[in-house]
């Protein structure tokens, strides 16, 4: 028997006005004469994102949900080049620590996965020295929350540049340069585009850093391998972690558009990879990478529920008979 437990990322469908991605332009801020005030906004802005991310843990809670994944844009601006001076953990900490607090008391996983421009494997030094500091700004989120950050930040491996041998080959030049506390951060994801799973793999047995498995890149990327193959691998790599396993589903919008998110997630394609994987874990995390986001997982139980071969655990977690 296997526990199959669902999370959702960042937005709920349900809960109104509760966006945790409330921003500011540098064009704003600067269109506000004094620096010190404009700061102060900033500071307001973020707090609100936290509360509202402290309504969603609470709306979580109330659905039976254990897992979420937070967004990257909880503080604008936090990383802009002219603003490196800003302590923005100092005014936050009493919020960070609510969030924390709260998901802990509710056992709920909650982690990140920074945007795109966080490139590990780039040539260009200072895209480098951007994205170390933009993960520093995870780590030290989570941390204000209390939360340990081990695993608790998945990413892709970076950009191909025409010559996969030589990104995979960078990726390890410079992970060296990136702090330890850091490192134990990350998780790797295979992608739609250029990073298959044995490429990813081939990172993650290396470097110790355990593998999230995304079930549609897979398909998208059209490779002849078989994921099936490498799964025994893929747990390998969760050998150390404090956290169960963890993978993304989601599904194809269309055959047109295959590499772009559905609305919801297509039951029959999740049971065909939950069916091959069964038995060969006791519990896995599955984040909903749908555009319908919590709709997409309260429906996707509704599904499930009226399935064989499963048991009802609560609102968001079944087992796998």
């Amino acid at each position: 028997m296997m526990i199959v437990r669902l999370g959702y990322v960042a937005m709920s469908m349900e809960l109104k006005n509760a966006s945790p991605s409330k921003t500011m332009t540098y064009a704003q801020f600067q269109r506000i004469p004094d620096r010190e005030a404009a700061l102060r906004k900033l500071e307001r802005i973020a707090s609100k994102n936290l509360e509202n991310t402290l309504r969603l843990l609470k709306h979580n809670a109330a659905s039976d949900i254990h897992f979420y994944r937070l967004t990257s844009r909880l503080i604008p601006l936090a990383n802009h080049e002219e603003l490196l001076d800003w302590d923005y953990i100092k005014p936050l900490k009493g919020l960070l620590k609510k969030v924390g607090e709260y998901a802990k008391s509710h056992q709920m996983r909650i982690d990140f996965h920074p945007d795109h421009f966080v490139i590990l494997n780039s040539p260009k030094k200072e895209i480098l020295k951007n994205s170390i500091q933009t993960l520093k700004l995870h780590y030290l989120l989570l941390k204000g929350m209390g939360i340990n950050p081990t695993h608790r930040c998945v990413m892709h491996v970076g950009g191909n540049y025409k010559e996969k041998e030589k990104s995979l080959e960078r990726f390890i030049e410079n992970w060296m340069t990136v702090p330890l506390p850091i490192q134990k951060m990350i998780m790797l994801e295979n992608d739609d585009t250029s990073f298959t799973v044995e490429d990813t793999l081939y990172l993650c047995e290396k470097l110790g850093i355990p593998l999230v498995f995304d079930y549609h890149h897979h398909l998208a990327l059209h490779q002849h391998e078989q994921w099936e193959e490498s799964w025994e691998r893929i747990i390998q790599t969760w050998k150390d972690s404090p956290l169960p396993i963890k993978m993304h589903i989601s599904s194809p919008k269309s055959e047109k558009s295959f590499r772009h998110h559905a609305d919801y997630v297509d039951i029959d394609m999740f049971f065909r990879f939950l069916n091959q994987i069964k038995g060969s874990v006791s519990h896995i995390d599955c984040m909903i990478e749908a555009k319908k986001k919590d709709a997409a997982l309260f429906k996707l139980m509704n599904e499930v529920k009226n399935r064989g071969g499963v048991k009802i655990i609560d609102g968001s977690s079944f087992q796998l008979l």
